[in-house]
């Protein structure tokens, strides 16, 4: 099931499916800000840290801010970060997919 949406209403991010409908509702307080979502994890950012969580709303993994740099965006299955000159893709598991100079 692909990820279409995810909106914050109120303290809680709903994340929505592409037919429309509401997949899971997540805490705001327990993952951060929304950076943004593949087609199947959402990127947050909370003290420091990227937490990727999947459409079931369950923590796949914590990614360091430091370590991965500034977020980029995320599009299908990647998530892309630059880090001083260089572009790094990764996967949602924070595994280095490639990198390019910015």
């Amino acid at each position: 099931m692909a990820i279409s949406d995810v909106q914050l209403k109120g303290n809680w991010y709903s994340v929505f499916d592409a037919g429309g409908k509401k997949i899971k509702d997540i805490p705001a307080h327990t993952c951060g800000n929304l950076c943004g979502f593949g087609n199947d994890f959402i990127v947050f950012l909370r003290s420091g840290w990227y937490g990727i969580f999947g459409e079931d709303g369950r923590k796949i993994k914590d990614l360091p801010a430091h370590a991965y740099g500034e977020f980029k965006n995320a599009s299908g299955n990647a998530i892309v970060f630059r880090k001083g000159s260089w572009i790094d893709t990764c996967d949602r598991n924070g595994k280095k997919l490639s990198s390019r100079p910015a």
